[in-house]
Parts: structure tokens; sequence; C-alpha cells
């Protein structure tokens, strides 16, 4: 098996087209500036994971933009496509390279250079490992592709409580899981409020 193939799914931090529930909320500056927050804490970690990091990037116009994204210039970016979020997880899956495939968004402060390496340590071990969230969904799902490795994003329940259950539902009966820590998705001021108010030294 080669390198870790890392995934990591993201829109630019621009108003009207990320964090629009947390717009909602806050009014869309203030939740510009924490999904800028949140991806520069995301690409710090992907950076220094060891990993082969490509970026998912919707939509098209930001495989272009280069200084309005703030992504690191570096790293490869491809198109997530059209159509609905499994599929576009699905595009991601099929045209990763056989071995560990690691898949996270960018709503996740607290993701670390070390908590990635975990990851690819687990799938070392395991057939699939998550990092599961708090609001019953993940901000980490890893599998070790094969060539009869099938896509396990088919008929989830996402952006709700069962997104996790659902993937892990879908993995062959007798896989060995991992499990990371269980960190917080910042999806609405309610989040953010929250996550705020922890220690995060």
């Amino acid at each position: 098996m080669g390198r870790p193939t890392l995934l990591v799914f993201a829109k630019p931090p621009r108003m009207g087209l990320s964090k629009t529930r947390l717009a909602k909320g806050m009014g869309p500056a203030a939740a510009r500036r924490i999904a800028g927050f949140t991806q520069a804490r995301t690409f710090r970690a992907a950076t220094q994971s060891g990993c082969d990091t490509i970026i998912y990037a919707a939509p098209d116009s930001a495989l272009r933009a280069v200084t309005t994204t703030g992504w690191p210039a570096h790293l490869q970016r491809r198109s997530q496509g059209a159509g609905t979020l499994t599929e576009r997880l699905e595009k991601g899956f099929n045209e990763a390279p056989p071995g560990p495939i690691l898949f996270i968004g960018t709503d996740a402060p607290d993701v670390s250079p070390a908590l990635l390496r975990q990851a690819v340590r687990l799938l070392a071990r395991h057939d699939a490992v998550f990092g599961p969230a708090e609001d019953g969904g993940f901000w980490l799902f890893g599998i070790n592709k094969g060539p009869r490795t099938h896509s396990p994003f088919r008929n989830v329940r996402w952006s709700g409580p069962h997104a996790m259950q659902d993937v892990w539902g879908n993995l062959p009966g007798h896989a060995s899981i991992g499990l990371l820590p269980m960190l917080m998705d910042i999806d609405q001021l309610s989040d953010w409020r929250a996550w705020s108010r922890r220690d995060h030294a």
C-alpha cells in the first residue's frame, strides 16, 4: 500500500456560499470569518499529516481561485462534481488510489495533525475508522480501499443524528472499526457558542 490519501471536502469561505446555517444565526460576515478560521485549522492539520492531500472543491470556480480561498496553493484540487453529498463522496472514493483513504470536511476546528496520523495508524489495524461528531455525524471517515471495496455512502441520512450510524451500517458485517475521539462540528450558532466556551489549550 502507498501513502494514505486525505480528501478534504471544502467550499471557499465566502458569504452566501459556506456556513449558510451559521450565517442565519450570526450574520454572513461573522459566519465567513468562522469558516475561514475552521478551514485554516483543517488545512494546517492536513498539510502536517503526512498524507497525500487533495482538496475536493465546490463550486468549480474554486478550482482556479488561489488568493480568494485562503487554501494552500500547493495542494491538488479536484471538483466535487454535481449531485448529492453521496454522489460527491463517491466521486472522491472512486478517484482515490487503492490503500487507506481519509475523508474530512472543514467544520471541526479541533482537528489536528496528531488526530489525522492516529486515523492512519488505526487504518493499519482496521478496515475502517470514524471520527464521531457530537451531532451524530462524523468529522472523519477512513477506509482501506481494495479491488472489491464498495462505497459505503448510499442511503445515508446526511446532516442529522444518523449519518455515522448509516455509513457504519453500510460496511460489511465482519468489518473491523476503529474510533477516534469525538469532536464538535461548527454548523450553527449554538455550536460556535458551545465550542467557544470550552478550553482548547
